[in-house]
């Protein structure tokens, strides 16, 4: 069973698909789901163990792990309370997706130094695809093991929690702006989640759907490359793919559009002053 703490945000609203999904917050409270997350929060800290020491935070793909601890974790981002609580809050009819190919294993120190992981502490969106008016992305986040050193601030629906062990949060990936409030202190419960998403499509969306779909799968593969790439950067390389991330983080508040018109701004400054060369 798993208990509703706080599932409904101010402004919260059962319109169109486009309109802000509210954070949503729950807790699993059965022994069987208690004793799972004790499970795979012990397998992770073993599993981990020799590449936590060497840097301060880890994103892997959860397709990457082990079966086992796939069909484990299946039974958590897979709860019908977590499915039940989204669709609750969304046009009857609506289409409704887990995207696993994008679900991580997230495991964190709270490193600032202004890399990929700069983002937990600045204000931001997780995704750029909130112009899209025939779906949305709902992120679970589910913690796996954490202390109330830290809360997460759901800006956009006004929510604030100090997530601790066994409890979820779910959250509009594109339109809700959120950040982190604290830091990692040595010697604490090592803050372990998953990072589960889920497509909801308005009603007979039909191929916007599947546009949809392909879109945001490519928009978590390219900014999940790029923030692994410059996490905790060492060489001047990663640092600019750092500071370039930090960037389209900002320019996305501004407005979704922004990162991609610099994007190709960039591309086409790059391909004249080729053209300029060559012609030399």
């Amino acid at each position: 069973m798993t208990d509703i703490l706080d599932s409904t945000a101010p402004g919260s609203t059962r319109g169109a698909v486009s309109t802000l999904f509210p954070a949503t917050i729950g807790r699993f409270e059965s022994a069987e789901d208690r004793a799972l997350i004790d499970g795979l929060s012990r397998w992770v800290e073993d599993r981990f163990r020799e590449a936590l020491a060497k840097r301060p935070s880890c994103h892997v793909y959860l397709s990457t792990l082990p079966a086992d601890i796939v069909d484990r974790i299946d039974r958590l981002r897979d709860s019908p309370v977590i499915r039940e609580l989204i669709l609750r809050r969304v046009p009857a009819g609506s289409g409704f997706e887990p995207m696993k190919h994008t679900d991580e294993l997230y495991i964190s120190h709270y490193n600032k130094d202004r890399g990929g992981d700069q983002g937990l502490f600045d204000r931001h969106y997780d995704g750029n695809l909130r112009f899209l008016s025939s779906s949305r992305v709902v992120r679970a986040l589910i913690y796996l093991q954490s202390d109330a050193s830290y809360k997460v601030v759901f800006g956009d629906s006004r929510v604030e929690k100090a997530f601790t062990t066994y409890e979820f949060g779910l959250l509009d990936f594109h339109r809700e702006l959120h950040w982190v409030e604290g830091s990692y202190t040595q010697g604490a419960p090592q803050r372990i989640l998953l990072k589960c998403n889920y497509l909801v499509t308005a009603p007979g969306a039909g191929l916007r759907g599947r546009f949809a779909l392909a879109a945001n799968t490519a928009v978590f593969y390219v900014v999940k490359a790029a923030m692994e790439y410059s996490k905790s950067p060492r060489t001047p390389a990663q640092k600019a793919v750092g500071y370039l991330c930090n960037l389209f983080r900002r320019l996305n508040i501004v407005h979704p559009l922004v990162p991609l018109a610099a994007i190709a701004a960039a591309a086409i400054a790059a391909a004249a002053a080729g053209i300029f060369v060559v012609n030399l």
